[in-house]
Formats: C-alpha cells, structure tokens, sequence
C-alpha cells in the first residue's frame, strides 16, 4: 500500500535586481519622509513678524530704525493709533503683538497666537527701558525712577494649557484621523455611496469624541464645544473625503493621495507648531491652502481668537470636503456605466427546436 506525499512548491528566490530596486525604492521613500518632516524645522527663522507700533511718529521712526538695526527683517512694523487699536489689531490677528510709546510705554504680546513670538516680544522690553532711558539721560531729564516698560499678554493661553503644547499637538492627529478614515473606508468598504456614508458617521462621531477630548479633558480646546466640534469634524472629512473620492475615480491606487498629499506635502506646511511667516516664503501661505494649516489655524482662532475672521480656513476645509465628495459621486457614475457595459455578454440560449442561438443578456 503505496502513501500518497503531497508536497509544497515554494516560490522561486526574488532576482538580485528587484531586491537591489527594493532596496533603492525604500531608501527614497525614507529620504523623502525626513526632508519632508525635518525641512520645516531646519529652514524656519524668525523672520517677517508682524508687529505694530504706535505712538509719536518720531519715537515710533526711532524705535523702528533701532529694531531693524538690531534684528534685521526679524519685523514687519505695521502702523496703529494707540493702544486700543494696537490691541485690536493683535484680537484680529493682524499682527503678533505691539510696543506702545509715549508717556506710559508698553510692550503687548500674545501668547495664544505664537508662544514664540510672545517670548521675543517680552525680550524687547528691558530693552526698550534702557533705551528710553539713555534717550532721557542725554538729554538731561532726571526722573524720581528710570522708565520701566511692562510687557503685558493681551491674548494669552489657557490655564489649562499654558504652553500651547495640547492645541499644537491637536494639529498631526487631525490629519492622520482623516486619512485613517479615507483609507479604511476605501479598503473595507464596497460602493461610493457606502464609503460616503461611512466616512460621514465617523467624522460626526470623532469630531464630537475629540472636541470632547481636547475640549473637556486635555483643555487645549476653548471656546464653544460645538463649533469646536463641527470644526474638528469639517477637517476630518476634508481629508478623508479627498481619498475616498480619488480612490472611488481611480481604484485603489487613489489611496496614495492621502500620504504623499496630506502627511508629506500639507503637514510639514501647515504651520501648526510655529508661524506661518517663520516658513520658507511662499509655503507658508500656501500650507493655510490645505486642511492640515486651514484647520490648524480654525481651531486656534475659534479658541482665542472669536474677533478674528474665519470664513477662509472654514472655506479651505469644505471646499475640500466638497471636492471630494464630488469625485466619490462621479466614481459611482462611472463604475455603474462601467459594470454596465460588462454585463452586456453573449451567452448561449436553448430555443424550443434545440438549435443553440446567441442572446444579449442584460
């Protein structure tokens, strides 16, 4: 009685070239990752702030000139009033900060918008004292005190939060959210209008779970709970939406949209941990183009900022959402026509003489 051996044929050894062409593939990719995470950090410089001045127009000439001698293109001064104007403007997100001049001189900054930039700010003032002071000593005014120059934080973080570290950590989870969403959707699920459907739940959900997380919990949120959670939610859909809709128009492949576009292009841009203006020009301003700035700045100015005007960022992540959802539709056009046209096959019919002919089947 013979046995019966059954045997496994493994597959053949991978070619010497396509391990050397792996090799190589994988080096660029990591090579690309670095410079795309690294660049931003490695080419910013303060450079180009915003800041106001107001004041006699010759104290507030003097002050510039002495600023720009000292830190040159650090500045770019922006004229104000006084010092409610000068606030206001710091409110609105015109400007970073201001210095005020004249007879109670002061050095406003904003924590909330750019810690940074509040630090260098509150830097200047000793600064500015001993230089009101020379100016006085030469030209013989004694004073009971020397000038001091307070610097005061208009718009500063909260408590809860009082380096900024839970709003800028906000930022990289909101695009890794969205393309998680658009890529599982776009792998698990069959059918455009499924994956629509499937994406809308989960951003309406995370939107509410994160708002309820960094809101509630972490205090990195503040503001209105429900605004913040619409714009979470708007921002995750603005991403996922994107790869689903790609991927719905050209298949799997689509789904690379989300890596290379939103975590290599956009988020290394989107000036979620310093200021736009730090950026190699014109990225900076071209990452607010993108969900990942867009939605990074609706958060901080929803946060701190209720005087400031939204409509663009709110523009930016639902004329992505829209985009997106957009291709997802005419995907489902196009592969209904397409599965159409492949049911339209000749089969075999059996006539009542037993004679085979050729029927369109439909």
């Amino acid at each position: 009685m013979s046995s019966a051996r059954s045997t496994r044929i493994a597959p053949p050894p991978t070619p010497w070239k396509r391990i050397a062409g792996i090799g190589v593939v994988l080096a660029i990719v990591v090579s690309v990752m670095v410079m795309a995470f690294s660049w931003p950090s490695v080419t910013s410089a303060v450079k180009s702030v915003p800041l106001a001045v107001a004041g006699p127009d010759a104290a507030v000439q003097q002050v510039e000139d002495a600023l720009a001698e000292s830190a040159p293109d650090t500045f770019a001064f922006v004229d104000a009033s006084d010092r409610a104007d000068a606030v206001s403007q710091i409110e609105t997100r015109e400007v970073y900060g201001a210095i005020v001049l004249g007879d109670a001189p002061e050095v406003l900054t904003s924590s909330a918008a750019s810690p940074i930039v509040s630090q260098l700010l509150t830097g200047i003032a000793p600064k500015l004292a001993a230089q009101l002071n020379a100016a006085l000593a030469a030209q013989g005014v004694t004073l009971p005190e020397p000038v001091s120059v307070p610097a005061t934080d208009v718009v500063p973080l909260a408590d809860t939060d009082p380096r900024g570290a839970g709003l800028t950590a906000a930022a990289f989870p909101l695009t890794l959210g969205g393309m998680l969403g658009g890529i599982l959707a776009s792998i698990l699920i069959v059918g455009a209008w499924r994956r629509v459907v499937a994406i809308t739940v989960y951003v309406v959900v995370a939107g509410f779970a994160l708002a309820g997380i960094l809101q509630g919990w972490f205090g990195a949120l503040q503001g209105d709970y429900l605004v913040n959670a619409g714009a979470i939610a708007l921002t995750l859909l603005a991403v996922s939406a994107t790869i689903v809709g790609v991927a719905s128009l050209v298949g799997r492949a689509g789904i690379a949209v989300g890596p290379v576009l939103f975590l290599l292009i956009a988020n290394p841009i989107s000036a979620a941990t310093q200021p736009l203006e730090f950026l190699p020009q014109p990225w900076g301003l071209v990452g607010q183009w993108f969900p990942p700035g867009a939605g990074a700045t609706l958060l901080r100015d929803l946060s701190y900022f209720p005087d400031a005007p939204t409509t663009f960022p709110w523009l930016v992540v639902a004329g992505w959402a829209a985009v997106g959802l957009a291709l997802a539709v005419i995907g489902h056009f196009r592969a209904g026509v397409k599965v159409e046209v492949e049911n339209e096959v000749e089969l075999p019919r059996i006539s009542t003489n037993a004679e085979p002919e050729l029927a369109t089947a439909r």
